[in-house]
Order: structure tokens, then C-alpha cells, then sequence
């Protein structure tokens, strides 16, 4: 009987079985899915209006965005009524794009967005271009903002570059474009945007920078004023006109390359050159007029009306400076290396007469009467007699002009030669530096220096033996005001610009009423002091500055002949003069007894021209008593010093602590 194979009876049964079904998805499995995925989004909403909320919950309000935007106009007047400055306002009236020429928002949309009219406010495109080229060059040479980000950063946030802000910065931008039609925006930014020198708009800047209205803006003229948007300061016509116009012929390019030039027009207007007028109002009193604009908001705040500011400036003074400066400097200083002068005049009680901050306020608006510090080299000496005869000398005090030798500095006279026993009057008359190092030795340099910020100097003042020929740094300002002080009989003075405020209407905001530190010098010393300051003019270095009337001064030239001065004043008019250049190379052998000298003689005579010859008020004491009971020797610097023969100073790193050399002729 044959065998059954084990197994077949249960293969046999598995056969017979049914397959099991496959899983079914249950229906509600897909509904669950959904739901899960929309709740995540419900979530990533909440969490993104969350983040939205965050940054903009701070956001400013951009209520009255679109409506015209105008600051009070300021008119600058002198102290005769006469017009120095007129409509400087710092916003322009509001223009329409229809108002101006087509070439000038072309020109602003080819150099900073061209693709405004074809993104949403932000540009993805645009910000990718800028990342490859910034990659490209290793640093930022590209920015990938749009116009609308642009207004929104400049309206409404402040200059910090934080992730904070620029996603503040976008959900602006994104909004703007929103309540905003694209002309709208581009209209409102062209009227908000800043173009330096105090302009913000394009009407401003039009007449700022060329003297005319938006509407009359020629090609070239609107390239420049697109290229100063990517940086005000650096490519302002008035301060760098070749930088100016190499942007500006970058932006022509870019008209170009955007569609909105032919090639052909392009090299036809960048052959044009733009005659910057900065206002239309001329160039006199430049300077003058930027340093009272600043002042104004410190006495009257942010007024929102129009406003008439009286100040002490005489026009005619300022002109009579101006070509005076620039006549000297174009024939006798160019000749010498003498590239820039500044002049300031006020009168003893220190209101401003005429200033003159440079030879060309176009082509520097750098002010070097008020902001540049300079080495006043021995017109610094007036401190040094001043301490002198406060602690007891007089005019008539003998001193020994010979080597001497102080904490192992010896300095020399600008002619190496030494004159023996004089009395104080030769020895500041003749510039002698042994001299004044002996005086200020024996008197104490802190009462030197005490007498220097008394009469209004604020700089640096060395504390070593130096100090006494001028190798601190004064401003042509302060150093003016100190002389000022002895021509005022003693009453310390506060130089000014502004008499009077007033609104449109006539009402007064401010008056000067007087003021000042009060009695800084007595009335013997500003009697002593004004006697060897005439001695200067009529004897001494200062020889050149003599006007055939009663004057005191004292010239100061820095080492290297780098500096050069005359600083002195008649009973009317107290005068400073700096000549130098702005990098400090040394001129010609250019003292203040020369060119400084000079011009403060064509200045004086022009602006005294007519008027009655006054004695100087210090020596109208002169009658009151004698000038000193007896004279007096100046002492060896104490404890004694070493005598020996001078000898030459080795330069030393700073100029701050060399000596101060005078031309005797």
C-alpha cells in the first residue's frame, strides 16, 4: 500500500481556505489628515502674526504720509537789515512727477530701483543681484533695498542695521504698497529723500544746488542730483565737484543701460558741467551762514513757522574780507604754499563782523574759523605776558635773552641770534622765545594756562615747557576773542552771531541781551598789555600790519612754517588771520609777520576807510598813571637751570611740542 507524504493532508487544507483580505483605508483616515495639516497651518499663522506682531507693534504711525511736508524758511539778515541769506528752508515745496521733467525720476529709478514698477515692494531679484555682486567684489558695493524700502527706512525707522529693523523695514514697505499706488510712492520719496547740504527733496535740492525750481532741472543736473542719493556728503557738488560728476556720469550709464537713454543723448549731457549755486543767494557769507543755522534751533527749538533772524554780520566788512582773502591768496600765497586762509572781525564786545571760513566755500564748506585747531605759535605769547604782568613785571622788566635750557629742551630764536638784557616790551615785540620761556618760567605755567582759559581758550594746552611759544592747538575764533579782550579794557568776551529772532508775523522769540564773564583782565594790565602789543606793530614783527592809525597785534607762525598768524585789533575792529594748507605741508617761509600781516592791513584799512582815528582804549589810560613803578628783572627759571648754547630742536613726533619760530622782519 503506498505511503502518504506527510503534510499534503494540511497543504490540501490551506488550499481549501480563503485568502485574507487586504486592509481597507477607513474612510475618516483622509478627513484626519486634513484636519491635522490644517491645524498645523492654523498654528503657523498664529506663530507668523505672532512674529508679525512683535515687530510691528512698535512700528511708528504713517498717518499724513502723503501730505506736504515743510519746514520754516529762515531769512538772514545782517545787523543793517541788509539780506545776507534768504529762503534756506529744509524742505522744498511738494512736486508732482508731472511737475518735474521725465529724465529726473527716470534717472532716480535707473541708479536705485529698476524694477519699481514690477515688484510688490520688496525685490527678490533685486536682493539676489546684490548678493552676487557683493560676493563678487568681497564687500558691499550693492545694496538690494527698492524705493519703497527706502522711504520706509527713512521715514519711519532709524540708521541701525539690525534684523529687527529690516523686517520692520519690510512689513512697512509691504504696507506702502498697499495704500499706495506706485506713483503715489515714488512721488512721496522724491519729496522726502535726503540730498545733502541741508536739502531734503528734489525741490529743495534744485534750488539749492542750482539756483532754480525742480521743473527746470536740465539732464545733467538731474543725474547729479540722483547720484547724491547713494551718499550725500561724498558726492556733493559744492564739496567734490569731480567726484560729482564721475557719479554723475555712472548714472547716465545707468539710464542707459535702464532704456531711458540712447547712448548718443548719454554722451551729450555728459558733456555739460553743472554751475552749482547752493541756494541762488551767492557765495558771500557762506561759512557764516552755516555756523548760524546751527545755532538757531538752541534759542528758538523747532518752530513751525516762517523765520527772520537779525544778524551781526556787515556785508560790506564780508565782502571787504573776502576779496582781500582770496585777492592774496591767488598772487602773493600761491607763490608761498600758502593753499587756505580763514579772517574773522568782530567787534571788541564780540559781535561778529565778517567771517570768512576758507578761499572757496564751493569747493570746501569746511569752516576754518570755528572748526579747525590749529598751532598759534607765538601769538600765543599774549597768556605768557599776561601771566607776567599779573604776577607783578611790567612792560619795563628786564630779561635775559640768551640760551637757556628748561627739563632739557633749549629753545632757539628764529634768527639764532640773542639780543642780551631787554626789557618785556623789546622782547614781545621782537618775538624772542628765550624770553617768553624765562617769563613763563618764573611766573608758573599754570598761571599761563589759567590765563588762557580765561580769556576763552578751550584746546589743548601742553604742560610742559613749550607751552609758552604756542605749541597747543586754539581755534581762530577763540584766539581772535582772547585779543578781543584787551581791546574790550578787560570785560571777558563771548563772541556772537545772532541779535534778534523773529517770526513772520514780527514777534520776537529772541533778543541778545548783553552778557559775558565779566571783568577778566584789570584795567593796568589791559593798559601794559595794549602798549607792547602796539610796540609789535610799530617796532616789532608785526610791522607789516601797521595802518597808519592806532593798532596792537601779535604775529605767530608754528614749526615748519606750517601755520602762520596776525591776530590784533584798533578800537573799532579786533581781526584774526590763519594762513596755512589744510594737510599741514609747510609753506614757503610764510611767518606771521608776512602775508598775515598783510591781509589784516588790506582788511583794517578797507573796513576803516572814512571813519574818525580813535586811540586804542587801553592806551587811553595811559593819563590814569605811570605804566610801572620800576622796572624789574625777570628771574632764571627756578630752580636753576643750566646755561648753554641753544640748539636746534629735533623734530618730534607730534608738532604739539615744538617750538614756535617768529620772523623778526
Amino acid at each position: 500500500m503506498a505511503r502518504r507524504k506527510q503534510g499534503k493532508p494540511q497543504t490540501k487544507a490551506k488550499a481549501g481556505r480563503k485568502a485574507a483580505p487586504k486592509p481597507v483605508p477607513k474612510p475618516g483616515g483622509m478627513r484626519r489628515f486634513l484636519r491635522r495639516a490644517a491645524v498645523a497651518l492654523v498654528w503657523l499663522g498664529i506663530a507668523l502674526v505672532c512674529v508679525l506682531a512683535y515687530f510691528a507693534y512698535d512700528l511708528p504711525s504713517t498717518e499724513g504720509l502723503a501730505e506736504p511736508v515743510r519746514g520754516p524758511s529762515i531769512t538772514l539778515v545782517g545787523h543793517d537789515g541788509t539780506r545776507i541769506a534768504s529762503h534756506v528752508a529744509l524742505f522744498g515745496e511738494a512736486v508732482q512727477i508731472g511737475d518735474v521733467p521725465a529724465y529726473l525720476p527716470q534717472a532716480v529709478l535707473a541708479t536705485e530701483d529698476r524694477r519699481f514698477y514690477d515688484h510688490p515692494g520688496v525685490d527678490p531679484v533685486g536682493v539676489l543681484r546684490a548678493l552676487v555682486a557683493n560676493l563678487r567684489a568681497g564687500h558691499v558695493v550693492q545694496g538690494g533695498s527698492t524705493i519703497t524700502q527706502q522711504l520706509a527706512k527713512n521715514l519711519f525707522l532709524g540708521p541701525e542695521r539690525t534684523l529687527r529693523r529690516k523686517i520692520q523695514e519690510t512689513i512697512l514697505a509691504l504696507w506702502l504698497e498697499q495704500r499706495y499706488s506706485k506713483d503715489e510712492i515714488l512721488t512721496i520719496y522724491l519729496n522726502r529723500v535726503y540730498f545733502g547740504a541741508g536739502a531734503y527733496g528734489v525741490e529743495a535740492a534744485a534750488r539749492r544746488y542750482f539756483g532754480k525750481p525742480a521743473s527746470a532741472l536740465g539732464l545733467y543736473e538731474a543725474a547729479m542730483l540722483a547720484g547724491l542719493l547713494k551718499a550725500p556728503s561724498r558726492y556733493n557738488p559744492a564739496r567734490d565737484g569731480d567726484l560729482a560728476r564721475q557719479r554723475t556720469a555712472v548714472v547716465l550709464d545707468n539710464m542707459v543701460a535702464a532704456g531711458f537713454l540712447d547712448p548718443e543723448m548719454a554722451k551729450r549731457a555728459g558733456e555739460q558741467r553743472a554751475r552749482t549755486d547752493l541756494g541762488g543767494g551767492g557765495w558771500e557769507g557762506r561759512h557764516f551762514v552755516d555756523w548760524v543755522l546751527e545755532q538757531v534751533p538752541a534759542f528758538v527749538g523747532a518752530p513751525d513757522t516762517n523765520l527772520i533772524v537779525v544778524t551781526t554780520l556787515d556785508a560790506r566788512l564780508q565782502r571787504v574780507a573776502e576779496q582781500a582773502l582770496a585777492g592774496l591768496l591767488d598772487t602773493a600765497g600761491a607763490e608761498s604754499g600758502a593753499g587756505q586762509a580763514a579772517l574773522l572781525a568782530m567787534t571788541p564786545g564780540g559781535a561778529i563782523r565778517a567771517m570768512v571760513g576758507g578761499r572757496d566755500y564751493r569747493t570746501s564748506q569746511f569752516n576754518r574759523a570755528t572748526q579747525a585747531f590749529r598751532q598759534p605759535g607765538s601769538a600765543f605769547k599774549l597768556f605768557v605776558y599776561l601771566a607776567g604782568l599779573e604776577a607783578g613785571l611790567s612792560p619795563r622788566s628786564r630779561v635775559q635773552d640768551a640760551p637757556v635750557t628748561v627739563e632739557g629742551w633749549s629753545p632757539g630764536n628764529y634768527t639764532d641770534r640773542f639780543l642780551g638784557d631787554i626789557d618785556l616790551t623789546e622782547a614781545l615785540a621782537k618775538s624772542v622765545n628765550t624770553a617768553a620761556v624765562r617769563v613763563s618760567e618764573q611766573v608758573g605755567r599754570k598761571r599761563v594756562s589759567n590765563a588762557a582759559r580765561r580769556l576763552g581758550l578751550t584746546g589743548d594746552i601742553p604742560a610742559g615747557p613749550s607751552l609758552a611759544l604756542g605749541t597747543g592747538e586754539v581755534t581762530l575764533l577763540e584766539l581772535t576773542q582772547a585779543y578781543a579782550t584787551v581791546a574790550n579794557g578787560g570785560a571777558g568776551v563771548w563772541s556772537y552771531a545772532i541779535e534778534e529772532i523773529r517770526d513772520e508775523t514780527g514777534e520776537v522769540l529772541y533778543r541778545r541781551s548783553g552778557s559775558g564773564p565779566g571783568t577778566v583782565l584789570a584795567p593796568g594790565t589791559v593798559r601794559d598789555m595794549t602798549r607792547m602789543l602796539t610796540a609789535v606793530v610799530t617796532q616789532g614783527t608785526g610791522r607789516a600790519a601797521d595802518i597808519g592809525r592806532p593798532a596792537a597785534g601779535k604775529t605767530g607762525t608754528s614749526q615748519d612754517y606750517r601755520d602762520a598768524w596776525f591776530v590784533g585789533f584798533t578800537a573799532e575792529l579786533a581781526a584774526g588771520i590763519w594762513m596755512g594748507n589744510d594737510d599741514g605741508a609747510p609753506m614757503n617761509k610764510v611767518t606771521g609777520g608776512g602775508l598775515p600781516a598783510r591781509l589784516w592791513a588790506a582788511f583794517m584799512k578797507a573796513a576803516l576807510e572814512g571813519q574818525p582815528v580813535r586811540p586804542l582804549p587801553g592806551l587811553a589810560l595811559l593819563d590814569s598813571g605811570p605804566i610801572a613803578a620800576a622796572p624789574e628783572t625777570v628771574a632764571p627759571p627756578s630752580p636753576p637751570q643750566p646755561i648753554s648754547r641753544a640748539v636746534p630742536m629735533p623734530r618730534p613726533a607730534k608738532a604739539s611740542s615744538a617750538p614756535s619760530r617768529e620772523n623778526p622782519r
